[in-house]
């Protein structure tokens, strides 16, 4: 009844008649995938069977918590530089489209040769002003070939390699996506949920399909009996830290613990990043757009 949204209420008001019928809670909540992902359903249907179900809704809320405040820092961060670099190129659109063109009828009424890079700056700008709607159509139409090639396994395996080896942006995006395998890993091995299906579903979870397919190959080893820090180490996606932690987890049965502590620590280092990249790129759009302008 407290419920603003209206999905998730709707999803609550057919859980409550399911729960009536005789479901289970675990069962109601995985008939609404909208509401509740595959994580969280996991980790609800192991904690329902052992009778901690307190608990583990307790981390799960800790877990979003987290998440969120992460993904806050991200676009925090973004903001500022997003809105100079959309503000420099509207000035720029004003310049060429409309201020320009006027300059070109004053310059005429001299009848004289003007410099080279005048000359440029006023065909550039008659190209724009004249042929704007095919240089419309020509990036509707590249975002449109880039969004479709993207959709395909190829497009998206290359896009997602492209973005890890991406100067400092691939830094940035290897340990935000660290930081929610850590976290969600964490989570559900906590929760009692078992090893091999909390890696599944962890993967599953993970939008980079680099990341996917090396964890996949993880689990796999690990299926064949080659435990988790070796098969982790041998992806080569994770550094040496993070290897170090898992293997210590692994021989003194404090997994959960340290992937906790491994999650800590990429969210420390993604905060850490945020501000210095934030801290260089500020500035460098604001010159770049000066730049520009001028």
């Amino acid at each position: 009844e407290e419920m603003d949204d209206k999905t998730f209420k709707a999803a609550l008001v057919d859980m409550r008649e399911r729960l009536r019928g005789g479901e289970t809670f675990a069962a109601a909540a995985a008939a609404h995938p909208e509401a509740f992902p595959d994580v969280y359903a996991s980790i609800i249907a192991t904690a329902e069977w052992t009778g901690q179900l307190d608990e583990a809704l307790d981390r799960i809320a800790v877990y979003i918590e987290r998440d969120l405040d992460a993904r806050r820092k991200v676009k925090e961060a973004l903001m500022y530089p997003a809105i100079v670099l959309c503000l420099s190129l509207v000035v720029v659109v004003i310049l060429t489209v409309w201020v320009i063109p006027k300059f070109e009828v004053f310059f005429k009424s001299f009848d004289a040769k003007l410099p080279i890079t005048t000359r440029l700056l006023l065909d550039i700008a008659g190209f724009f002003s004249n042929w704007w709607y095919v240089l419309l159509a020509g990036l509707v139409a590249i975002a449109s070939g880039t969004w479709a090639l993207a959709k395909t396994e190829g497009g998206r395996n290359a896009w997602d390699r492209f973005v890890l080896r991406t100067p400092v942006i691939g830094d940035l995006v290897q340990h935000a996506i660290l930081e929610r395998f850590c976290r969600i890993l964490s989570t559900m091995v906590m929760s009692g949920v078992p090893l091999p299906d909390a890696l599944v579903v962890t993967t599953n979870a993970t939008d980079n399909s680099v990341f996917r397919k090396g964890l996949m190959q993880a689990r796999e080893a690990m299926m064949r009996g080659e435990g988790l820090a070796g098969p982790m180490a041998r992806t080569q996606l994770f550094p040496a830290a993070a290897r170090q932690m898992f293997k210590v987890g692994e021989s003194t049965g404090t997994l959960d613990a340290q992937l906790e502590v491994a999650a800590t620590y990429f969210d420390r280092e993604l905060d850490y990043k945020l501000k210095r990249v934030t801290s260089l790129f500020e500035p460098a759009v604001i010159l770049f757009a000066g730049l520009f302008v001028g």
